[in-house]
């Protein structure tokens, strides 16, 4: 099996596991998003993929976000970003973690390095969901602005 139809046969399982059908639409956004190496949002997932319309995107990654496949991170640029989920569990600790968003350029990106602080909760509350956004100026932006 060459290496393409290998990834896809990977992906095909991790759709499965979350009982999503893989279609071939699916799929691709599915491996976009894995190999984007940060967060999208739908308008730079539109411009990647211009073969899927923008209602079987949105479907789709509220498919995935409903069944823990990616976490949306709303990082207040009024347009949610969605990043792969990595972790095994449907709650998983692995995908908490913090964003940086750029308020220059508008780029968010993830700081995996970075353990998000755990907060206590009262007794009989879940956590599913850590959003953690650091704003402020990238490297470039600041250059910029500073110069």
């Amino acid at each position: 099996m060459d290496s393409v139809n290998k990834y896809t046969a990977n992906i095909d399982d991790i759709l499965q596991r979350r009982q999503v059908r893989p279609t071939a639409n699916r799929i691709a956004i599915f491996r976009e998003l894995l190999n984007a190496g940060g967060p999208l949002s739908m308008a730079e997932l539109e411009e990647r993929l211009v073969t899927i319309d923008k209602s079987g995107l949105s479907r789709t990654l509220g498919l995935f976000a409903s069944r823990h496949l990616v976490h949306v991170i709303e990082d207040g640029s009024g347009a949610a970003k969605y990043e792969a989920c990595q972790g095994h569990s449907d709650h998983s600790i692995d995908d908490m973690h913090p964003h940086f968003h750029c308020e220059g350029c508008g780029v968010t990106v993830c700081l995996d390095d970075t353990p998000v602080p755990l907060v206590s909760v009262p007794d009989g509350y879940e956590v599913y969901s850590v959003n953690y956004v650091i704003k402020g100026l990238c490297g470039v932006c600041a250059s910029k602005y500073n110069s």
